[in-house]
C-alpha cells in the first residue's frame, strides 16, 4: 500500500509539474504586460530629461543615454547665473494667491448658485458656463490694453487679478453643493445663522475634498501660465517660472545649451509634481461628487 502511494503521489507531482504554460502564469497576465510597458513608455521621457541635465551639448547629440559629469555646472549655471530659484518664488507666490482667491470666489459663487434665489440665476450661469468655452489667447490683446496700459500694471497684480475668478470652480461648487440637502440649509436658517455662518461651519468642512480638486487644478493652471505674463510682466525679476525658462537656453559662451534648460525643467517640475502627490487622495476623492458625502 505504501508502495502504491508513493507511485501515486509521484504521478501527481509530475502532473502538476507538467502543466500547461498558461496555467502557470498569474491570472490577468496580459494586464500587468499592458502596464509594465505603460510604465516605460512613460517613464522614459522623464529618465531621458534626467539624464540630459546631466550632459554637455556633445553629449546630447550623440544621443547619450547614461548620466554624465556636467551636471555640477548645469546646476552652478541655472541656480547662481540665471537665478532660477527667483522665477520659482514668483511662480509659487502667484500661484498661490491666485488659487486662494479662485477658492474663495468659487466657495461664495457656487452656494449663492444653490442656495440663493436671485432673478436670472439660470441666465447668469449660463454666461458663467460659456467663459469655460473662451481661452486666455482670445482675451489677451483687449486684457493687455486694459491691465497693462489703462491700468498700468505690470507685477504680481497684472498676472493675478485678471484671472481671480474661475469659472470651472463656480461650476464644480455649484455641482457639489447641489448634493448637499437643503434640510442642511434649512436648518442653519432656524438655528440662526447668517450665510457667511453657514459657509463657514457647514459647506467648508463637508467640502474639503472639493476643494482640493480645484486647489490642484488652480496651481498647475497658474503654475503653467507664459503668454499673459510674457506680455505683461516687464520686469525681469518679477517673471514667473516659465517665462524664466527662455533664459536656461541661450546667452552661453557656446550658444545654445540644452543641458541647463533641461535641469530647469526637471526642477520647475517639482512644485507641481509634490502638490498633487499631497492632495492626490483628495483630489480624487473631490469628483466623486454625491448625495451620500
Amino acid at each position: 500500500m505504501d508502495v502504491k502511494r508513493e507511485e501515486a503521489g509521484i504521478s501527481l507531482a509530475t502532473t502538476a509539474g507538467r502543466r500547461p504554460w498558461r496555467q502557470r502564469l498569474p491570472k490577468r497576465w496580459y494586464a500587468h504586460v499592458i502596464l509594465i510597458v505603460a510604465i516605460l513608455i512613460t517613464g522614459f521621457p522623464v529618465y531621458y530629461a534626467a539624464v540630459v541635465a546631466t550632459q554637455s551639448n556633445t553629449q546630447i547629440f550623440n544621443y547619450q543615454l547614461t548620466p554624465s559629469t556636467y551636471l555640477a555646472r548645469n546646476w552652478d549655471l541655472v541656480i547662481y547665473e540665471r537665478q532660477l530659484p527667483r522665477y520659482m518664488v514668483n511662480s509659487v507666490i502667484v500661484a498661490l494667491v491666485m488659487t486662494t482667491g479662485k477658492a474663495a470666489l468659487a466657495l461664495l459663487a457656487g452656494m449663492a448658485f444653490v442656495f440663493f434665489r436671485f432673478p436670472g440665476k439660470w441666465l447668469v450661469f449660463g454666461f458663467v458656463l460659456i467663459t469655460l468655452m473662451m481661452p486666455t489667447e482670445v482675451m489677451a490683446i483687449a486684457l493687455f490694453r486694459l491691465v497693462g496700459i489703462r491700468l498700468q500694471w505690470g507685477g504680481y497684480d497684472a498676472m493675478v487679478v485678471p484671472f481671480i475668478a474661475s469659472a470651472t470652480g463656480t461650476f464644480l461648487f455649484r455641482q457639489h453643493f447641489s448634493s448637499i440637502p437643503a434640510e442642511l440649509s434649512e436648518a442653519a436658517q432656524i438655528d440662526g445663522a447668517n450665510p457667511l455662518q453657514f459657509l463657514w461651519r457647514v459647506l467648508i468642512p463637508i467640502s474639503w475634498n472639493a476643494i482640493a480638486a480645484l486647489f490642484v487644478i488652480q496651481f498647475l493652471y497658474a503654475w503653467n501660465q507664459y503668454l499673459w505674463p510674457l506680455m505683461v510682466v516687464q520686469e525681469p525679476t518679477l517673471r514667473p517660472v516659465q517665462v524664466g525658462l527662455r533664459t536656461m537656453r541661450s546667452g552661453t559662451e557656446t550658444g545654445d545649451s540644452f543641458g541647463p534648460l533641461m535641469l530647469g525643467a526637471v526642477l520647475v517640475s517639482l512644485p507641481p509634481l509634490i502638490v498633487f502627490i499631497a492632495l492626490q487622495k483628495q483630489f480624487m476623492s473631490g469628483f466623486a461628487l454625491t448625495r451620500d458625502k
